[in-house]
């Protein structure tokens, strides 16, 4: 089995994460016993195959693989209400299926991470309206936390999913907070509860648990923002 084959099986079992940088050459001749040629073929054949890239006087990075395959179409409809209707539908199933796997792969460490960027975005939400963190930076802070959520289930398609997903529906998963935010004048009351449940559901480890709670939880906006039409 080549060094090669080895690293990219971080890729496939989702130890690497697209987009994050790739270990260093000595990182990797430490950890894998190996020689400076050795990684070096390694990346450079990893390179060729498209699974990192490497620009001009900075580090190696992993490469989202769903990308150049995956359109995901009416990207610029973020103010119509059906299509966030359909974007939060679409979150249901993702993200309930992000914290079913998540709840059993993530490590030690990333669940510590999850814990602070919890805790993180408690202080930022006990903040009145219009006051700290402005409404855009309240749903890059909720989305944060959704994205490390996938980022720990350690499954390649999920968390690439995830990131193309998230990133190409800013638009409209901002204006469903815009909406709600404006109609009720606050934070809703259910969201920070159910941040909660699923926060605590995968501390436990409790696939099933992390997986009804992150339903619940986009299930639930839908249902805000229906109220909004």
């Amino acid at each position: 089995m080549t060094l090669q084959y080895e690293l990219e099986r971080l890729l496939l079992e989702g130890d690497w994460v697209p987009g994050h940088p790739v270990p260093s050459e000595r990182r990797l001749m430490q950890i894998y016993g190996a020689s400076r040629g050795a990684v070096r073929e390694s990346l450079a054949g990893m390179r060729a195959n498209g699974v990192i890239e490497t620009r001009q006087g900075g580090r190696s990075r992993c490469i989202n693989l769903l990308a150049q395959h995956l359109e995901l179409p009416l990207e610029g409809r973020g103010d119509d209400i059906d299509f966030q209707m359909q974007v939060l539908e679409a979150r249901a199933v993702l993200e309930a299926e992000a914290a079913w796997y998540a709840a059993q792969r993530a490590s030690d460490e990333e669940l510590f991470a999850l814990e602070q960027e919890y805790q993180q975005m408690c202080e930022r939400n006990r903040r009145p309206l219009g006051r700290g963190d402005s409404t855009l930076e309240k749903a890059k802070a909720d989305l944060q936390f959704h994205m490390l959520i996938a980022q720990s289930s350690h499954h390649l398609l999920v968390c690439s999913f995830s990131q193309l997903f998230y990133s190409r529906y800013f638009n409209a998963i901002y204006s469903v907070l815009s909406r709600t935010l404006g109609r009720l004048g606050r934070y809703p009351d259910g969201i920070g509860k159910q941040h909660d449940s699923i926060h605590r559901a995968l501390q436990a480890r409790d696939a099933g648990a992390a997986r009804e709670a992150a339903r619940t939880h986009i299930l639930y906006t839908r249902d805000l923002l229906q109220r909004c039409r």
